[in-house]
């Protein structure tokens, strides 16, 4: 089942194929202070249908994409390699979608899973 989501003001809006079964809670310094719970997905399970005011920001490796809006400046979701392994995987990338912005989605009903990423990179 699809589940769309938006940031605050609307100007992007996206999709993913479905609910995600848990959320992430990542500890570096990035994710702490956003406060973003995030749904994985590979690239084909996500969609984004608006993006009129989409803006991206890179941090010290620039291997990720961490994707905003510019009006409401809500965090909408990341491009990444998948780090499952602890190293980068660049053939297998993941898209991190920040779940508290799905519509009809309810966080509390999913466990939550925490990354040290703190001291992981």
């Amino acid at each position: 089942m699809t589940v769309k989501g938006s940031c605050h003001c609307g100007e992007t809006k996206f999709e993913v194929d479905e609910a995600p079964a848990s959320v992430t809670r990542c500890t570096c310094s990035f994710c702490a202070k956003r406060g973003v719970l995030w749904g994985y997905y590979t690239p084909a399970q996500f969609r984004v249908t608006a993006s009129a005011k989409d803006a991206t920001y890179r941090w010290r490796t620039k291997t990720s994409e961490h994707h905003f809006c510019a009006t409401c400046g809500c965090g909408t979701y990341s491009k990444s390699p998948d780090w499952s392994t602890g190293k980068a995987d660049f053939d297998h990338p993941k898209i991190g979608v920040n779940a508290r912005l799905l519509d009809d989605f309810d966080l509390d009903a999913v466990p939550v899973q925490v990354i040290d990423g703190k001291n992981l990179w």
